[in-house]
């Protein structure tokens, strides 16, 4: 790691021109010529202590109120995740064991408010950056992979409880989740895989992706699944069998889906397969995606969550409650701010949040589901 030079900031300008003092005026009043206070305030003249101290004093601050050291940035290698169509220099950063993971912040990772703040830029070989925050923060810093929404209320709970907790959340599928898991590329994967008779399949398919890590599977939530369709349900789609005949355009979510995993056993289930359905090839991302394809009318039904279908003012149509889960490590469990995340899932204020989210259900949450 290459330290930046540190570069002295200067706002005294500001602090000047707030006592409404021009620079004749705060340069008599300590004993120096206009071209001193010029100088300085443009950065080409760094005071001695004896002076800072006086224009401290004469503009009734601290000496830090007017000049400060400023860092910007170390560089520092990253194993970059996500290199195909990168557009972006922006990244977000965390320490994942040895290695410090780079993901990129560019097109739909972004709000749609606005643009997530980076932890870094990357430099033109893309196996460096720039920092943007403390290495202390990105070392303290846990990745969550998954697509529960409710991810973000996790941690915003979290950074509550301790102001040092830190937990940024990624949309990642079940199955990405859990493989980037197992390849050091996060923390904690999310996974909302349906169970087979009385199997649990969020445990066995992590025993299987992670080969001989050991870990916890820790329930988060239980939620409703389903069609999300426009208000009123124009169409009258009850159930899937409702998507075929070609009337309904439909868009479905990439292979590897929980979601799509469970749609194609209910076709199954009703006779009718991907060939019948209109827009079936027609993929979208993440239950955000969903929900906009059909409230912009691109689409008359989609799958997704209840509760993202109720943020967009959309109908929903159910096909099953599943339970999502947080795949973690053992060598993580450690982590302040994953002992911060445990802590929360057990609080009562976290439960009754994530409890008033439509179709959400919080009894199973912070329980212990197998080990692997």
């Amino acid at each position: 790691m290459e330290a930046a030079k540190e570069q002295v900031t200067c706002r005294l300008k500001e602090a000047r021109k707030a006592k409404g003092l021009s620079q004749s005026e705060l340069a008599a009043r300590i004993g120096v010529k206009r071209q001193a206070i010029y100088d300085m305030e443009t950065g080409r003249y760094v005071p001695n202590t004896t002076l800072a101290l006086r224009m401290a004093k004469e503009l009734c601050c601290n000496v830090e109120d007017l000049f400060a050291l400023e860092n910007p940035g170390e560089e520092h290698s990253v194993t970059l995740v996500e290199q195909a169509g990168l557009n972006s220099s922006r990244v977000s950063l965390a320490r994942v064991r040895e290695r410090v993971i780079a993901y990129p912040l560019d097109g739909k990772w972004m709000l749609n408010e606005g643009f997530e703040a980076a932890d870094g830029v990357l430099l033109p070989d893309s196996a460096s950056v720039q920092t943007l925050r403390g290495s202390e923060q990105i070392d303290n810093k846990v990745l969550l992979l998954g697509c529960d929404p409710a991810f973000s209320i996790l941690s915003a709970h979290a950074s509550r409880e301790s102001r040092d907790a830190l937990i940024q959340c990624r949309f990642a599928s079940s199955h990405l989740a859990l493989d980037r898991l197992a390849a050091g590329f996060a923390h904690i994967a999310g996974t909302h895989l349906h169970n087979t008779q009385a199997l649990e399949s969020n445990v066995l398919t992590a025993r299987q992706r992670l080969s001989g890590t050991r870990a916890m599977v820790v329930a988060f939530s239980f939620f409703e699944e389903g069609l999300m369709v426009a208000a009123g349900n124009p169409l009258g789609i009850r159930s899937v069998s409702g998507l075929g005949g070609g009337r309904v355009r439909f868009a479905n979510r990439e292979r590897g889906a929980a979601l799509r995993v469970l749609l194609d056993e209910r076709l199954a289930q009703a006779g009718l397969t991907g060939a019948g359905i209109s827009g079936y090839d027609r993929i979208v991302t993440s239950h955000v995606e969903s929900a906009q394809v059909v409230a912009y009318h691109l689409a008359d039904a989609a799958l997704g969550l209840r509760a993202v279908a109720s943020a967009y003012g959309l109908d929903f149509v159910p096909m099953e409650a599943v339970r999502c889960d947080l795949v973690i490590p053992c060598d993580f469990l450690q982590i302040p701010s994953v002992r911060v995340l445990m802590d929360v899932l057990q609080s009562r204020a976290f439960r009754r949040e994530l409890s008033a989210l439509p179709g959400y259900e919080s009894s199973c949450t912070g329980k212990v589901i197998g080990e692997i």
